[in-house]
């Protein structure tokens, strides 16, 4: 924890951009004043950096930077709270430090604070006489560090308001919910979040039209919020195409949300850009003192972003649809530490069986995840997280590299079976993935038809093109490809001749109540496997859990299935294990492990 804080509060420090600037007569008359107070000959605004002590103001001090080592001032800016020093020779940890060693006796800082509670440096004052510090010297000098920060505040301003929209920004809106808070402690108000566009939408008008007209677009905007809101009611710019404002006092949660939509749907007509983007307006309810500023804003932008899939585009922060939001979040962060952990990732595997001999040829690698203090983490919960992130593509390198590493040390026990490996539509954009499972077959000298790369039909179907020439390289690798859900896509006929596929696996949702002689799902499924067989493609059947069931497709002409009646996905033992007991005994039994 505290290297994470050391480094937020470095990057606080950068991104000031006060190192290593010239002297300012602002920040000097402030250290003159303190040296005064103090009737000391040395006083300096003191930043700490990585590892030192840089001076943006001094007095009596010839260089601008001493070591960090066992320099008050670092102790200062760690724990933004004053130090006093009475006699440096008389402290056990200073003692020895290069301030004592130069004749420095007493020390005095106050700590220079950010708003988000980082702490710089301090203005210190020091003398080369034991001395104790009063209790109005103190606070004169806590009085002082504040101005410096204040004149910090100043000097970037300019971050206080953005260029484009020329409202206050993020930062000013925390600021004043942090003295409203202070002022008005209890008072019930509401936050609100105005999003004007999607991130696609607002890329996609970027690449057609250029930046400038999102830029026109922010300040309309910004325009039009300002003349629907009260006169004296301030609007925040607080995100690329965010707006945020605050509700006056008194107004009951029905009335003010009734406000709102009349208001909001001015902006909606009126835009110049309403048919290419969708407001989105989020509404936070909070009492000021009870709730971070941070976590206000969150939660406003949360009910935002919530607003999108609601009935009037307007949405009240809802705690349950935050938890779920954060538990993403969180699961998306816990899962690239789990990627380099040893014991929470793993693979288990599901048997295909032939109906035509009952014998096991093959079986589906599915990725699994055992949290280290939630426990089991469904694959139906962080699977559709991973494939909408960059972590798509460690997971599935992840996967390949686990399933391979499986398939080449059964070969060397002797056990012939062809694994079947997802792969995300997220994956498809990967340029060297054909290269990737290429090399990852040679150092284990794996053939290349030991591998199966299943991709769903919804996946190929989101860039048809882009998959259909992938799905070619990896096929002319002598990979097998399997088009996995089949059925359940938006893809053509005309298409599906074209994709250089062996398999396409029959979705569970089909097979899995599949009654003889009556009903949909029969009349479907006898439709897809004659249709796949006139396509040149093998049949599978996924989620077969009943006799019944395997007898209808295998009269059918189905080739494979898989599902519960044969086995549940098991570790890698365990199927050593139920394939050395399905050989023994000449046919799958159901399972249940």
């Amino acid at each position: 924890m505290r290297n994470f804080q050391e480094e937020a509060r470095l990057n606080a420090l950068q991104q000031l951009k006060l190192l290593d600037t010239p002297a300012s007569e602002s920040f000097d008359r402030i250290t003159r004043m303190a040296s005064q107070i103090f009737g000391l000959p040395v006083a300096a605004v003191s930043l700490t950096d990585h590892d030192r002590q840089w001076f943006k103001s001094r007095v009596g001090i010839d260089h601008w930077s001493i070591p960090r080592h066992k320099a008050p001032c670092a102790e200062v800016a760690e724990t933004a709270e004053p130090l006093v020093i009475d006699d440096f020779l008389a402290d056990p940890f200073y003692a020895d430090s290069l301030l004592a060693q130069n004749g420095t006796r007493f020390y005095a800082g106050a700590p220079l604070v950010t708003s988000d509670g980082y702490g710089l440096g301090s203005l210190c004052v020091l003398g080369t006489e034991p001395r104790q510090a009063s209790p109005g010297e103190l606070r004169a000098l806590t009085d002082l560090a504040a101005m410096v920060m204040s004149q910090i505040e100043l000097q970037h301003a300019f971050g206080r308001v953005d260029p484009v929209s020329a409202l206050p920004s993020r930062t000013q809106f925390r600021e004043d919910l942090i003295d409203l808070a202070r002022d008005l402690p209890g008072e019930q108000r509401f936050a609100i979040v105005v999003d004007l566009a999607r991130d696609d939408q607002v890329s996609k008008m970027a690449r057609v039209l250029g930046g400038g007209r999102v830029d026109e677009m922010v300040r309309e905007a910004a325009m039009t919020l300002r003349e629907a809101l009260d006169p004296g009611r301030t609007v925040y710019h607080v995100g690329a195409t965010q707006f945020a404002f605050l509700s006056p006092p008194g107004l009951d949660q029905a009335t003010y949300l009734n406000v709102l939509r009349s208001r909001f749907e001015q902006l909606r007509t009126t835009s110049s850009v309403r048919f290419v983007t969708s407001v989105a307006v989020g509404v936070r309810p909070f009492t000021l003192g009870d709730i971070s500023a941070d976590d206000i804003l969150r939660g406003a932008v949360s009910a935002a972003q919530d607003a999108r899939t609601a009935d009037g585009a307007i949405s009240l922060y809802s705690a349950a649809n935050d938890r779920t939001h954060r538990r993403q979040y969180d699961l998306l962060h816990d899962l690239g530490a789990a990627l380099g952990a040893r014991d929470q990732l793993r693979l288990v595997y599901q048997p295909r069986i032939d109906l035509a001999t009952t014998r096991c040829v093959g079986a589906e690698a599915l990725l699994r995840w055992r949290h280290p203090t939630l426990g089991e983490i469904s694959p139906a919960e962080f699977i559709p997280l991973v494939e909408q992130t960059s972590l798509a593509r460690a997971v599935t390198q992840w996967v390949l590299d686990a399933g391979m590493d499986q398939l080449a040390y059964w070969a060397a026990q002797g056990i012939s079976l062809t694994l079947s490996i997802n792969v995300s539509a997220a994956n498809l954009a990967e340029l060297d993935l054909i290269q990737r499972i290429q090399l990852g077959l040679l150092k284990r000298h794996l053939r290349p038809d030991q591998l199966e790369i299943e991709l769903t039909e919804s996946a190929i179907m989101d860039q048809p093109e882009q998959a259909l020439g992938m799905l070619r390289e990896l096929a002319s690798t002598g990979t097998c490809v399997a088009i996995d859900d089949f059925g359940t896509g938006q893809s053509s006929l005309a298409y599906l001749q074209r994709l250089p596929a062996q398999i396409v696996k029959i979705d569970q949702a089909f097979v899995r109540d599949l009654v003889q002689d009556h009903g949909s799902d029969f009349v479907l499924v006898e439709t897809m496997i004659g249709l796949a067989h006139k396509l040149g493609f093998r049949v599978v059947a996924e989620g077969v859990e009943t006799p019944e069931a395997a007898a209808i497709l295998a009269e059918a002409g189905c080739e494979e299935a898989q599902g519960f009646l044969f086995a549940r996905p098991m570790e890698a033992m365990q199927l050593e294990h139920w394939l050395a007991n399905d050989r023994a005994h000449g046919e799958p039994k159901a399972h249940t492990a």
